[in-house]
């Protein structure tokens, strides 16, 4: 892209999301302390703006947002609506956006560089955000900017429900006076160590030379007082490039047994969930793939709540396969294949009912990555397998 021309990033960022979705879905908790998680030994996986007052934010140990707030009300999370409200906000921006990227279930970066040669780029966004409020009834911020950067930090200053446009060259003096911790990347360690040299505003970085950041602070220095003067070169990665992964087998000879066909269903669901999991990345659509012995090739999809595990995805599995194949037909090929992949493996985890799965799958990869993809297969794959 021409330096001449500058760039122009909208960032939309649907406000608690996870609670304006229950909030839909049963109107009479709007305007209450809502937190969404599960309870006990849960963690917090977002919580109203009512309850926010009360200190709570997410990923908090659900005993500790109780003890803040003993009167909020606990909802545990609906992911399949989170999933099918997300992929619904997604196709509005499909159908308008020319280049987005969707970077978690609730997040969304548009370039409109160089649009402005067609129509006036911020009511465009204005009115994109109102299609989306009038849709789907969620509330949505916005962030206006010239790189990735600025636009997230104007959207978290425009929320709840709100918008801001930070015209080219004025970046700076957006910045200055927002606490340092509002840039991307300063968490809790590295905000109270540059407290301690004073800095406290995002304007305080400019009174120091980059090197000398550099030396306190490594590489991050220097990338520290590039965004202290809103230079983010950040680009936008196409969403409808969305990668997916697959995997199939051709056999040696054509198989006609269920369960051995179920087996291998399983080990290749196995396989890709794995590396899926490895990358930190959720699909939200699964397909199954059959080729009969005379080349006729078939194959099946379905959208499922964003996930990595293998105990969500093989009954999925197996669901396409029975409803694609052919009752007693031997097959030549198998394929599986799990796609509209996101980074949304964070927020999916937040509940307390994976907690515990997250713990146990993390424990098989480690055994797989030390030991090789076929050191360890479930108990609960084979069993399954047996014409279920």
């Amino acid at each position: 892209m021409s330096t001449d021309h500058p760039r122009l990033i909208a960032h939309f960022d649907l406000d608690s999301f996870f609670v304006s979705v229950e909030v839909i879905n049963d109107p009479s908790l709007k305007g209450k302390p809502v937190v969404v998680g599960g309870r006990e030994r849960g963690v917090v996986a977002a919580c109203s703006y009512e309850a926010r007052k009360f200190g709570i934010h997410s990923a908090m140990p659900m005993k500790t947002a109780m003890r803040l707030c003993p009167q909020a009300i606990v909802v545990g999370g609906s992911r399949g609506e989170y999933s099918k409200y997300s992929r619904w906000v997604t196709e509005i921006i499909a159908a308008k956006a020319p280049l987005f990227e969707k970077a978690s279930i609730d997040e969304f970066y548009l370039d409109l560089s160089g649009m402005d040669r067609f129509f006036n780029p911020f009511q465009w966004t204005v009115d994109l955000r109102q299609e989306i409020i009038d849709t789907t009834k969620l509330p949505i911020s916005f962030g206006l900017a010239a790189n990735k950067m600025v636009a997230k930090i104007a959207t978290d200053e425009a929320k709840p429900n709100g918008y801001l446009h930070i015209l080219p060259g004025r970046e700076k003096e957006f910045l200055g006076p927002l606490r340092v911790n509002k840039i991307p990347g300063v968490g809790e360690h590295l905000y109270q160590a540059l407290k301690e040299l004073g800095i406290e505003y995002i304007g305080d970085i400019l009174k120091w030379q980059p090197e000398i950041l550099e030396n306190r602070f490594g590489k991050y220095g220097a990338e520290l007082w590039n965004k202290a003067n809103g230079i983010h070169k950040g680009t936008v990665e196409p969403y409808h490039e969305a990668k997916s992964v697959s995997t199939e087998n051709t056999f040696d000879e054509n198989i006609s047994d269920r369960n051995r066909l179920m087996d291998e269903l399983v080990r290749m669901t196995e396989k890709i969930a794995h590396e899926l999991r490895q990358e930190n990345k959720t699909a939200g659509c699964i397909a199954v793939k059959i080729r009969y012995p005379d080349f006729e090739t078939t194959s099946k999809q379905t959208t499922i709540p964003y996930t990595f595990y293998d105990d969500e995805l093989i009954p999925k599995a197996k669901e396409l396969f029975d409803k694609l194949h052919r009752k007693g037909e031997p097959i030549r090929l198998l394929g599986v294949r799990l796609s509209e992949l996101t980074d949304e493996a964070v927020q999916t985890n937040l509940f307390s009912n994976v907690e515990k799965k997250s713990e146990l799958y993390k424990a098989i990869d480690d055994l797989k990555n030390r030991y090789g993809k076929g050191a360890i297969t479930k108990a609960a794959g084979k069993k399954n397998s047996q014409g279920q």
